[in-house]
């Protein structure tokens, strides 16, 4: 229900925070609107949100940093930055700090509710998911439902972006998995900025399955990636 998904919107530019604030407040998402970036963590830290967009240029706080308090205390929550930059070193930064996505200005409100709607369907908000949601992988077990990744009792909690693609890679276990489909899928766009923060989370991954040699993620030249299961 839209009633459970609260909004966290840091943004100091008065007019566009307060458009986006009573937009969202109208689709049904309870919006609190904050100006720069030591309030926007103040607010975050006494309240409970299901999602967070988070302006890059922020007074006090940059978005960047306002991000890395947050993921320090949470996860998986998911985060969207709004910028006005077209640098792609600051997208690619942006995803290195947890992002979920990354809306460039400007943009239509249409489309930053189809990014929230996505990205709340994949962390469950918005619908019961009735696919496969556990797996397991050499010696691991996913459980994509609570996004953990659990080995020799210990558990290591996914953000939903590492949970969406790990679940895809499982489901495509031995085969290749198209870099295109998980982009579509995942990021609902295969630009270069997409492409960039998917390679990312690959390595993050890589790095989550390493403990067990037998678990390889592979490059497949010019089409994707490949989970491989070697015993």
């Amino acid at each position: 229900m839209k009633d459970e998904i609260k909004i966290l919107l840091v943004e100091d530019d008065n007019n566009l925070g307060q458009l986006l604030q009573e937009y969202l407040q109208i689709k049904g998402y309870p919006t609190t609107l904050r100006r720069d970036g030591e309030a926007g963590l103040d607010t975050y830290q006494t309240q409970t949100f299901q999602l967070c967009i988070l302006d890059v240029m922020l007074p006090k706080m940059d978005g960047f940093s306002l991000a890395e308090k947050i993921r320090e205390q949470d996860k998986t929550v998911p985060i969207i930055f709004l910028t006005a930059k077209s640098m792609k070193e600051d997208a690619i930064k942006g995803f290195k700090v947890g992002a979920d996505d990354y809306i460039h200005k400007p943009f239509s409100m249409e489309e930053l509710l189809l990014r929230i709607e996505a990205i709340m369907r994949r962390v469950g908000q918005n619908e019961t998911i009735s696919e496969q949601q556990y797996f397991e992988v050499g010696s691991f077990s996913f459980d994509y439902g609570t996004q953990k990744l659990q080995r020799n009792g210990e558990s290591k909690k996914l953000t939903s972006k590492e949970a969406d693609l790990l679940k895809m890679l499982c489901e495509h276990k031995n085969q290749t998995l198209e870099r295109s489909k998980a982009l579509k899928k995942i990021w609902l766009d295969d630009n270069y900025f997409n492409a960039r923060s998917m390679d990312v989370y690959i390595t993050k991954l890589r790095k989550y399955l390493k403990s067990d040699e037998n678990i390889q993620i592979v490059n497949v030249h010019g089409q994707g990636f490949k989970l491989i299961e070697l015993n």
